[in-house]
């Protein structure tokens, strides 16, 4: 049973285009080239965005642009050759612009965001890869329970805040707030294992389209987005505890 954390490559996504295949179909190599091609464009934007501060005020807008267009792309898979380079456009400018805002605070600290971010999926790539992480029904399961458990208290935490009683714990510098943080860093670092395993499990299968690689790119850019702003957030939390 093909399982995963990430609202994008859930097994319906994949069981749904299979319904449909015709023509050329999803290949593991294709879905890693339309990953590696969707990062770049991410990594573009961000620098784009870090080096124009202007570009912050379209920060809101990002953010809601590109909320919509995942929306969009999940309900029309079809449309994500088109869709998946504008979702990490969107992305890339929101992430530039708060990678801006934390170097200056804290100079230097979007580069080690960065190097750790990288470090932890190729370190994982590599585990994976070479079978030292073998995703069991209980991981999966564990790690899908877990993912839940932070979406509820986060969507908490916004309503909360709105209602000006915000979970302080969650955003100050205190050892239970850091500790928070470096669980929510391993959930979301082991959700990318989940994704490998779903997307080559999916390619295996022989009956994907072919649009499905850029899909399934755009499931994994989620994680790896997610990843970067958890470990970014934490490395901010570790110091302004050391001021």
């Amino acid at each position: 049973m093909l399982r995963t954390a990430n609202p994008a490559l859930n097994n319906n996504s994949f069981k749904t285009a299979a319904a449909t295949v015709s023509g050329e179909v999803m290949t593991l190599s294709g879905a890693v080239n339309k990953t590696m091609i969707s990062t770049l464009i991410t990594m573009a934007a961000g620098y784009w965005s870090y080096s124009n501060p202007w570009l912050g005020k379209f920060y809101l807008p990002c953010i809601i642009g590109a909320l919509v267009v995942a929306l969009i792309i999940s309900f029309k898979r079809s449309w994500a050759p088109l869709l998946t380079p504008v979702y990490a456009i969107a992305e890339g400018v929101a992430l530039g612009t708060l990678s801006l805002v934390a170097d200056t605070m804290y100079p230097g600290i979007a580069f080690q965001a960065i190097s750790l971010t990288f470090g932890v999926l190729f370190a994982l790539l590599f585990a994976y890869q070479s079978g030292w992480i073998k995703p069991s029904e209980n991981f999966k399961l564990g790690i899908v329970a877990a993912t839940g458990g932070i979406f509820v208290v986060y969507l908490l935490s916004f309503i909360l805040g709105l209602f000006g009683m915000p979970l302080n714990f969650l955003h100050d510098s205190s050892p239970l707030s850091i500790g928070i943080s470096i669980i929510v860093v391993v959930i979301a670092a082991l959700n990318l294992v989940l994704d490998f395993d779903f997307i080559e499990n999916a390619a295996q299968s022989g009956n994907v389209p072919k649009y499905m690689e850029w899909y399934a790119a755009f499931g994994l850019l989620v994680t790896l987005v997610w990843l970067y702003v958890e470990i970014l957030r934490l490395l901010m939390k570790l110091n302004e505890r050391s001021r």
